[in-house]
């Protein structure tokens, strides 16, 4: 028997109470919420993504920008397209920990991060900061990075603000090879 489609959603029983709204489904944000490819401790060795990532290809780590003492990777789980970390490749989790070095190249990939951003997709802003420790907020408090996240006039609208999901229109992959090809020489 042929299954007809129809204009008419599908409904799904048990997942509460009928209403108006049709669901879009963002399954792979599940990973993130069970701590996937979180440390299972403070150490270098326990675990931690962001001394992983230097050992795997561009591509496959989504490493944007290599440095000497920092590189610039894509957020797994962005808040923004584009949304980019500038990370030491040394384990350390205060930003007081870092080296002269490693701050200078920190805000030089930060700005250059800032720049193929501009270039590539047109932002009109940044939030850029760090979350230091989990009290505040750090997914990964054992290891220092910095976020920038590209943001547009007008990028705030109903699906994040009420229905608390993000609509992002390109893959990772996909975002990580423009950006590159749109980062700045040194």
């Amino acid at each position: 028997m042929l299954h007809c489609m129809t204009s008419e959603p599908e409904q799904q029983l048990g997942v509460g109470t009928q209403d108006a709204f049709q669901r879009l489904w963002t399954p792979h944000r599940m990973a993130y919420i069970q701590g996937e490819n979180k440390p299972t401790g403070p150490g270098a060795g326990d675990g931690c993504p962001f001394c992983s990532i230097p050992a795997k290809s561009d591509e496959d780590g989504l490493v944007v920008r290599r440095g000497e003492q920092v590189y610039a990777v894509l957020n797994l789980y962005p808040y923004n397209g584009g949304h980019l970390m500038t990370v030491p490749y040394r384990h350390v989790a205060d930003y007081t920990d870092l080296t002269a070095g490693e701050t200078a190249e920190l805000g030089e990939l930060t700005k250059q991060a800032m720049t193929a951003l501009r270039t590539a997709s047109g932002a009109h802003g940044f939030n850029i900061g760090m979350n230091q420790g989990t009290v505040a907020g750090a997914g990964i408090a054992a290891h220092l990075h910095q976020h920038i996240v590209p943001r547009w006039g007008g990028d705030t609208n109903f699906m994040p603000v009420v229905g608390h999901t993000r609509v992002l229109p390109q893959l990772l992959a996909d975002t990580r090879k423009m950006l590159a090809e749109a980062w700045p020489s040194a």
